[in-house]
């Protein structure tokens, strides 16, 4: 049985979320504040994690920061706040989506079960180490290094160059990448993918300028090539 772990301090929201994923055989425990939810997730060890950043003593981002110290449970944030600033840093601290309130009960249970589904994936498979002449990608233990030293990315430069390695020679669409990383309500917001190429670029190419590995095909999408 699935286990879940609901952060809201709507009661409203609480009962309908218990309510609907009991029904369909989830094992839900329920906290209203940020400290009760990082003594829950302590002793309850959730498979994922639904966290609203609005909570009443401490903010979302810091409850997010807390349990990616210790847990690699996929964490849905679920938010009234749909400034981008907010979504970008919810998501750079290590969320795994993004679903603003109000939200349709149907489209947040498929988001749950497909974040359930890629951390299975990862957990059980067999993942290869990616080698190129720049850089290593080790997508098992999601490490990133150059010339033997470790190169630290962002939860979000790590999801866009995951995706790219997972399809290596293939190009992914723009709206491929943004929808995965950010939702598909960003599916147009082509100027996310951008900013995060560079910083990639400039992390891991030998020369970001004339890249070799994370390419650009114009009006079409990226490609990673080994």
């Amino acid at each position: 049985m699935t286990r879940v772990l609901v952060i809201d301090d709507e009661p409203q929201i609480l009962r309908a979320l218990r309510i609907n994923l009991s029904v369909r055989g989830y094992d839900v425990r329920t906290a209203a504040t940020g400290a009760e939810a990082l003594r829950a997730a302590a002793d309850f060890r959730p498979d994922v994690v639904v966290l609203d950043l609005g909570l009443p003593d401490m903010s979302g981002i810091d409850v997010l920061g807390g349990l990616r110290g210790w847990s690699s449970a996929p964490v849905l944030v679920l938010s009234a706040r749909t400034d981008a600033f907010d979504k970008v840093a919810a998501l750079d601290a290590g969320a795994d989506d993004y679903v603003t309130k109000p939200f349709g009960m149907d489209e947040f249970l498929a988001r749950l079960r497909a974040a359930v589904r890629r951390s299975t994936s990862t957990e059980t498979s067999a993942e290869p180490i990616v080698e190129t002449s720049s850089f290593t990608v080790d997508l098992a233990n999601k490490v990133v290094t150059k010339n033997g030293r470790q190169i630290h990315l962002t939860p979000t430069e790590w999801g866009i160059l995951e995706i790219l390695v997972r399809n290596s020679g293939k190009l992914v669409t723009r709206e491929q990448l943004l929808t995965e990383v950010w939702g598909p309500t960003y599916a147009k917001s082509s100027h996310y993918l951008r900013v995060y190429l560079a910083q990639l670029r400039r992390k891991l190419e030998d020369d970001p300028s004339h890249p070799i590995h994370l390419l650009t095909e114009a009006g079409m999408g990226h490609r990673f090539r080994p």
